[in-house]
């Protein structure tokens, strides 16, 4: 049997094995979205990606392959639209794509799946896939179907962040594309960041609404909304150590293993 958490890397028979023996499901979703002049556009994909492969070995789960697109980057979370590279599903089609994978797996004898988040705008839309998978799969016949659904930026503790933001925490939506971002990244994919190129022109001041069409120079020019200098591979390391232990926490705590 190949020995690896991910669903992808292994044969049809390994895992069905997985499956009759009531192994966990980690579904990553992601996004490809600009993450300023210093970052590659997959960090929404490679973050979930390594969190789901570290709480994975943790409990005894799999990953199924990172959904690579998401819902439609807003200004005030993500920089919007504006950006080239930056691309995007509708709310309706990302639901629909979360619904057909944790339904086919659910067809599959999987009974027990974890929904992790990387990209803020997926929220909602996750919801709603969820949702719509359970709804089938019940009408289907399958009832004991358990989902789990989470942001995995929620699993840090308040000690982390004020030692991370001695001057106070910005925000999630305000971190895109810095400083927890660029040192997580700077952790699992530090060839893929380059911190000559942190730009200087953040944080943002969002007014507390949204505006169509978004005006130019509504929010910062790079795409980065707060500040990514500092940021480093221990502070990564740190926040890493949080999501991982508290995750995998609630994951025994909600599937009993």
């Amino acid at each position: 049997m190949v020995e690896s958490v991910f669903m992808a890397e292994l044969t049809w028979p390994e895992f069905a094995d997985k499956v009759k023996e009531g192994v966990i499901v980690f579904l990553p979703l992601g996004t490809t979205e600009q993450h300023g002049p210093h970052m590659a556009m997959n960090v929404d994909v490679v973050l979930p990606t390594g969190v789901c492969e570290r709480v994975a070995r943790a409990v005894g789960g799999i990953v199924a392959p990172t959904i690579p697109y998401g819902y439609k980057s807003q200004p005030r979370s993500g920089g919007g639209e504006g950006f080239p590279g930056t691309t995007s599903l509708d709310a309706n089609t990302f639901s629909l794509v979360v619904r057909d994978i944790i339904r086919s797996l659910g067809t599959d004898g999987v009974r027990k799946v974890v929904v992790v988040n990387g990209h803020f705008e997926n929220c909602w839309p996750s919801v709603e896939g969820v949702d719509l998978a359970m709804r089938e799969l019940r009408r289907d016949g399958v009832t004991d179907m358990k989902v789990m659904r989470l942001e995995y930026w929620d699993f840090v503790g308040r000690d982390t962040l004020d030692q991370l933001f001695p001057d106070g925490f910005p925000g999630t939506e305000l971190e895109h594309a810095s400083l927890l971002e660029t040192s997580l990244m700077l952790l699992l994919r530090p060839d893929l960041v380059d911190m000559d190129k942190v730009p200087d022109d953040g944080p943002a001041k969002f007014p507390t609404y949204d505006l169509y069409p978004v005006p130019d120079g509504f929010g910062p020019a790079s795409g980065v909304l707060a500040r990514a200098q500092g940021s480093s591979a221990e502070k990564g390391r740190l926040l890493m150590d949080d999501h991982v232990e508290r995750i995998a926490s609630a994951v025994r705590a909600e599937f009993g293993v």
